[in-house]
């Protein structure tokens, strides 16, 4: 018989190899299967937690994960697949799942896997009703060049825009600035692989894309409130390879993950350079017919834009602005709805848009996909193709001959392709503005086709999101017509 001494030693010692770690409220902690003994964590007691599991790497087997509230005892039972009384398995999808629930007595998180190779992984309690790893919305394309790409986060947070109210009827100015940066901004990065890279095969969550190389280099990144939704991270990649398919997400903070999104460069022989970051025009982020960048420059902002094409945007947006206050625009509003700051807003964007063209081209899988020009008067700007079900972007090539949409752009010097606005870029602004501007849109039943992509958004007869895209762009990569 043992003597006693070494009796309560090897107990001790087996009471500590089987405790459990207890989680951290509102933290994330990071765990490898190799080094689990055992293979469950206690979780404190709480009135209501989001518990959710973020795989950092490849498995060769689903693990799953099991979560129960009863008690954080470590004579507690693992849950398992076997159920039991408030058992709940954390589904997973593209290696992220979470459970919300309450916690009066704590409770117990357990993982099963038949992975001998082992895999990491994260745990985060979050105290708030949003799990501490979650998908978030969709990043947002700019455009790109042969070798280039604009990307934008999707909004993290709003600005107080001034509402003009009597007697002071104050709009912003026509060459108006960003509103101040915000107090604090969370940490965002931009991952872009190739989309033939196995990357798309491995889990969707932050700290697994976070361990991936982002292919070409960012240039620059930084704050842009690029319309009324809020402030948005943007950035600007070179050295990408032309004619090439790229993925792209947006993690932010580590945990939340936006995306996938789908891109193609354009082919080698496309040489308009890409213009954004213009206050004036903050919707802006796309390639334009302009001559190369000035020297030392790899795209347009409003410190290199051509004053020349500058100019005259913000005088009309100036002399608009001077027209539009001399109408009641605060306690006497002219719609219970909209005001006078609404209507300069949405010129604004219609005025950049059909001002500032943008360049684009073919797919190379439809190089013959494009508007005639000429385009008829009843034109809708959606051309058929031999391709059943085949939408093609409202496309206009445009001669080295042919005069200019823009009279104060300067000469690109040779042929491009013009990407159309959207008709609904014209709508709105004809909603939001009173009846004594003057503003009238072109119709399908006329001409709107000759200058705009008209039947994708909204369709070709006006109902609201009927046509044959209901949006301008989506997250494969396609862009129908320009919205910005």
């Amino acid at each position: 018989m043992l003597p006693e001494s070494l009796l309560c030693l090897l107990s001790a010692t087996f009471a500590f190899a089987q405790a459990r770690q207890q989680l951290t409220l509102d933290s994330v902690a990071s765990f490898n299967t190799l080094r689990l003994n055992p293979p469950s964590f206690s979780i404190p007691q709480e009135e209501r937690l989001a518990v959710s599991i973020a795989l950092c790497s490849v498995t060769s087997s689903q693990p799953r994960f099991f979560v129960s509230n009863i008690s954080n005892s470590d004579g507690q039972s693992d849950p398992g697949p076997a159920g039991g009384t408030n058992v709940f398995e954390i589904k997973m999808v593209d290696g992220l799942g979470s459970w919300t629930g309450g916690f009066p007595n704590g409770g117990l998180l357990s993982v099963q896997s038949s992975d001998s190779d082992g895999f990491s992984f994260d745990v985060g309690l979050s105290t708030n009703a949003e799990p501490l790893h979650q998908n978030i919305t969709l990043p947002f394309l700019g455009d790109t060049t042969s070798n280039q790409a604009i990307v934008l986060s999707a909004p993290f947070a709003k600005f107080d825009i001034p509402v003009p109210s009597y007697p002071n009827y104050t709009l912003p100015a026509a060459n108006m600035s960003q509103p101040p940066p915000p107090s604090s901004t969370p940490n965002m990065t931009l991952i872009v692989t190739e989309t033939s890279r196995a990357i798309t095969g491995g889990p969707r969550t932050g700290c697994f894309l976070s361990s991936q190389t982002t292919t070409g280099a960012i240039d620059e990144q930084m704050v842009w409130a690029r319309d009324i939704l809020g402030y948005r991270s943007q950035w600007l990649l070179s050295g990408l390879t032309p004619s090439t398919n790229y993925t792209a997400f947006v993690i932010q903070d580590s945990t939340k993950v936006s995306g996938p999104i789908y891109f193609t460069t354009k082919s080698a022989a496309f040489l308009c350079p890409l213009v954004h970051s213009l206050p004036f025009c903050p919707g802006v982020a796309y390639s334009m017919p302009l001559p190369a960048p000035p020297a030392g420059s790899t795209s347009y902002t409003a410190a290199n834009l051509p004053s020349t094409l500058t100019d005259p945007l913000i005088s009309y947006i100036a002399n608009f602005t001077h027209v539009l206050s001399t109408f009641a625009c605060g306690r006497d509003w002219y719609s219970p709805l909209k005001g006078c700051d609404d209507c300069q807003r949405e010129y604004r964007r219609w005025l950049c848009a059909v001002s500032l063209p943008r360049c684009s081209e073919a797919s190379p899988a439809n190089p013959d996909g494009f508007t005639s020009v000429p385009a008829e008067p009843s034109a809708t700007g959606i051309v058929a193709s031999k391709v059943a079900q085949q939408v093609l972007s409202a496309l206009v090539p445009v001669e080295t001959r042919d005069p200019p949409r823009n009279e104060f752009m300067p000469e690109l010097g040779q042929p491009y392709t013009a990407l159309l606005p959207c008709l609904e870029q014209c709508n709105i602004m004809d909603r939001a503005c009173p009846p004594f501007v003057g503003i009238k849109c072109p119709t399908s039943t006329f001409n709107a086709g000759a200058s705009y992509g008209v039947g994708y958004i909204d369709s070709a007869d006006g109902d609201e999101f009927g046509g044959l895209t209901g949006t301008a762009q989506d997250r494969w990569g396609n862009v129908w017509c320009q919205l910005v």
